[in-house]
C-alpha cells in the first residue's frame, strides 16, 4: 500500500443507546462492547494498522474526550488527535481533519472511518480498502456498501449501477432508510447496498467538492486554515468550529456530488447501534442467553446480561431482556425497545442529572 493512504477516525459520538455504559466521558466508541478485550476505537485502528501506520491516522474528537481518545490510541501520536469544541456532523470533521492532512501531504488519499463500527472478516475489509483507495487515487469519491442479507429498515441504501473498474461499480444514488417491503424489494433486486458511513477520496478531492456542494462551510474552514500552525491555531478553532453548518457529508457531499462509485463489501460488517447488536456479538448458549459478567439464568431465554464482575445477576423466568448494570445505574429493556434506550437519555437531561449522563 502506498504511503500517501491517511485514515480518519471519526470519533465524535455520543454512543447514547450503550446507556448506562456509554457516558458523556466514555462514550460508546471506548468501550469493548463485544468482550474482545480492545475499545471499539482501538479494534478500528488495528484493523487498518498493516495498512497505514499510526503517525498516518488521524482522530477527530470532542474536546472533553481528547484525552481519554488518546490513551486508548497510544501509538497514534496526540497531535494527530483533533479536538473539537462543539459537535457540527461529519462535513466538518472530515473537512478539518482534510485541512491538517493536506499540509502533511498534498497527494493524501484519505480512508474516512467511524470508531465504532464492527468488522468481523478483517483480511476481507482490508482486501476492499486497498481498491477502495486506488479509486480515490484516480480522482474518485468512493464509499463502500455493504452487501445486505437482510431486509434492513434501519440503514440508508445505495443503489448502484455497472462496473467502472474491478470491484468497483458506479453510484446511481443514496436512498433513506426504507419501510419493510421496500427493503425486503431491494434486497431481492440485487443492485441496493447498504451505507457503511465509509469513504475514501483524496484531500483536495473532497475539499474542492465542499467548495462545491457547501460554500459556507468552505468559507469557515479557509479561517481555520489559515490559523493552522500559527499561535492562534486553537482560538480560531474555538471562535469559527462552532459557526460551521452541521451537516452530515452523505447530505452535504455524497448525494449531491458526481460519477460517486461504491465498493460493494463482505466483512461482517455491523454498525453495532444498540445493546440487542452487541448480544448478537456475544456467544450465546443454547437457549440464545449471552453473559458479561457473571449471571445465573433460570428458565430464561434470549437474555442478554453485562454486569461488573463482583455482582451475580440472576434471571429467572423471563425471556428477550436486556440487562446492563454499572453499579450506579441499572438498565432492564425488551430486546425489541432497545432503540428507545436513547430517551432515557433524554430524560435525565431533562431532569438535570448529569451525574449519569
Amino acid at each position: 500500500m502506498k504511503t500517501n493512504l491517511h485514515a480518519v477516525i471519526m470519533a465524535g459520538g455520543a454512543g447514547t443507546r450503550f446507556w448506562p455504559a456509554s457516558r458523556m466521558h466514555r462514550p460508546k466508541q471506548l468501550l469493548d462492547l463485544t468482550g474482545s478485550g480492545e475499545t471499539m476505537i482501538a479494534a478500528t485502528a488495528s484493523r487498518l494498522a498493516p495498512l497505514i501506520a499510526p503517525e498516518r491516522i488521524w482522530v477527530v474528537t470532542g474536546a472533553a474526550i481528547a484525552a481519554a481518545t488518546a490513551e486508548a490510541l497510544p501509538d497514534v501520536p496526540t497531535s494527530q488527535i483533533l479536538a473539537e469544541p462543539v459537535g457540527r456532523n461529519t462535513a466538518p470533521c472530515i473537512g478539518w481533519a482534510a485541512l491538517h492532512v493536506r499540509r502533511r501531504d498534498p497527494d493524501a488519499v484519505l480512508a474516512v472511518m467511524p470508531s465504532d463500527h464492527l468488522v468481523a472478516d478483517v483480511p476481507a475489509f482490508q482486501r476492499s480498502v486497498e481498491i477502495a483507495a486506488a479509486a480515490a487515487r484516480q480522482g474518485a469519491i468512493v464509499t463502500f456498501g455493504v452487501v445486505p442479507d437482510r431486509p434492513e429498515t434501519g440503514f440508508g441504501y445505495l443503489e448502484v449501477g455497472e462496473e467502472v473498474a474491478p470491484g468497483v461499480r458506479a453510484t446511481r444514488r443514496f436512498v433513506e432508510k426504507p419501510d419493510r417491503e421496500t427493503a425486503a424489494r431491494w434486497l431481492a433486486a440485487g443492485n441496493y447496498l447498504w451505507n457503511s458511513g465509509m469513504f475514501f477520496f483524496c484531500a483536495q478531492r473532497i475539499l474542492n467538492a465542499i467548495a462545491t456542494h457547501l460554500p459556507d462551510l468552505k468559507d469557515g474552514l479557509d479561517r481555520i486554515d489559515r490559523a493552522i500552525g500559527t499561535p492562534r491555531e486553537q482560538a480560531v478553532v474555538a471562535e469559527v468550529f462552532p459557526t460551521l453548518p452541521a451537516v452530515s457529508i452523505d447530505y452535504g457531499v455524497m448525494e449531491q456530488a458526481p460519477g460517486v462509485q461504491c465498493v460493494p463489501v463482505r466483512f461482517g460488517w455491523s454498525d453495532l447501534g444498540s445493546w440487542g447488536a452487541a448480544q448478537d456479538r456475544h456467544g450465546a448458549d443454547d437457549r440464545r442467553n449471552a453473559v458479561d459478567g457473571d449471571a445465573v439464568m433460570v428458565d430464561t431465554a434470549g437474555c442478554f446480561v453485562r454486569a461488573p464482575a463482583q455482582k451475580l445477576v440472576a434471571l429467572v423466568g423471563v425471556s428477550d431482556l436486556l440487562v446492563v448494570d454499572t453499579g450506579d445505574a441499572l438498565l432492564v429493556c425488551r430486546r425489541d425497545a432497545d432503540q428507545d434506550v436513547k430517551k432515557v437519555v433524554e430524560e435525565l437531561k431533562r431532569r438535570g442529572r448529569t451525574d449519569l449522563l
